[in-house]
């Protein structure tokens, strides 16, 4: 039985890849749920993710910073929002090392904002109790570190250690939203994700990287000698894990969501070149001969595993994602 019913959505960066995904299931499941969706409009975000829509008349765009609390706070009370999905994040890792500065104003500052608005409208301007509102965040696997070849999975609680300034203000963030439930009674609930794929993917991510690297017939860049480990969850099992967790969850919980598909980039790399050379072959040679390896970026973290047996067990969600179909979906996407 569900603990949780939510009826009207704040969406934050329901234009990027994640949420913009997260939205066309949620309409697809509840057509009759309002979702008023903030975004920035950064690069990383677009609003063609939000073309055909099931419900355009469900959906309302607001474009604007979470960090405006003033703002929040009128979207809470103007639709009398009772849930909040937070996807907004700056992401790239990349990007974190060159400049950490934008990474904590958003992922930090943003997050903090967010809780403190959705504290004074839920909590103290209309007194609701947990039943009432629900504030879910969004989070990564990156907050635990790195693991070795035969370690055992990251599980809800392993001991937090992020090595890029990317990790460092996911973790900050998620200790914030902990630190909500704890100290004002604020409804929060928490997942840490392993990376996504899907449609709708952003450019700079690595399975973007290497598909346009192949169709554009340039060398296709792999950081160090290729053997960095990642689990990759396909998008739409991740937002069926959020509604899982919106509706069934425990407040002041975490859930991790992995897609057990760990994969190499290497591998990767090669597979999304196997199935190039199926879909929309090279006119001389394969995809693979483009394979080219660069000097590796700081901080690199080896291998990343996620143990979903909680969400399994207490949530009855499990991964659906096929890899190979799922990446022949990005390659469609991109072509």
């Amino acid at each position: 039985m569900a603990n949780f019913s939510p009826k009207k959505l704040l969406v934050t960066g329901g234009a990027g890849f994640i949420g913009a995904n997260f939205i066309h299931y949620w309409q697809q499941q509840y057509p009759e749920q309002l979702i008023v969706n903030l975004d920035a409009l950064t690069y990383a975000s677009s609003l063609k993710n939000l073309e055909n829509l099931p419900c355009p008349e469900q959906h309302i765009f607001v474009q604007g910073d979470i960090n405006d609390q003033a703002l929040i706070e009128q979207l809470l009370r103007t639709y009398e929002l009772d849930t909040v999905v937070h996807f907004a994040a700056e992401s790239h890792v990349d990007n974190s090392i060159k400049d950490p500065a934008v990474f904590v104003k958003t992922n930090v500052l943003g997050t903090y904002t967010l809780l403190e608005a959705a504290r004074k409208v839920w909590l103290t301007e209309k007194n609701w109790q947990a039943q009432q509102c629900r504030f879910h965040h969004i989070s990564t696997d990156e907050v635990y570190g790195t693991l070795g070849r035969d370690d055992l999975p990251f599980t809800e609680t392993t001991k937090y250690a992020p090595n890029s300034p990317y990790s460092a203000s996911k973790a900050g963030s998620d200790h914030l939203v902990r630190a909500y439930f704890h100290t004002y009674g604020l409804p929060t609930t928490l997942s840490n994700c392993s990376n996504n794929y899907g449609p709708r993917m952003h450019g700079e991510k690595f399975i973007p990287t290497v598909i346009r690297a192949c169709l554009n017939e340039q060398p296709i860049p792999i950081y160090g000698d290729g053997t960095n480990i990642r689990d990759w969850l396909y998008v739409d099992d991740h937002c069926r894990a959020v509604a899982a967790i919106l509706y069934r969850g425990k407040t002041g919980e975490t859930y991790n969501v992995g897609g057990h598909n760990e994969l190499d980039n290497l591998t990767l790399a090669q597979r999304l070149c196997g199935l190039l050379d199926a879909i929309k072959p090279r006119a001389q040679g394969r995809y693979i001969d483009l394979l080219t390896f660069v000097t590796d970026r700081p901080g690199h973290d080896w291998r990343y595993a996620i143990d979903s047996s909680k969400i399994q067990r207490e949530l009855g969600w499990q991964a659906q994602g096929v890899m190979d179909l799922g990446l022949q979906r990005v390659i469609e996407w991109f072509l």
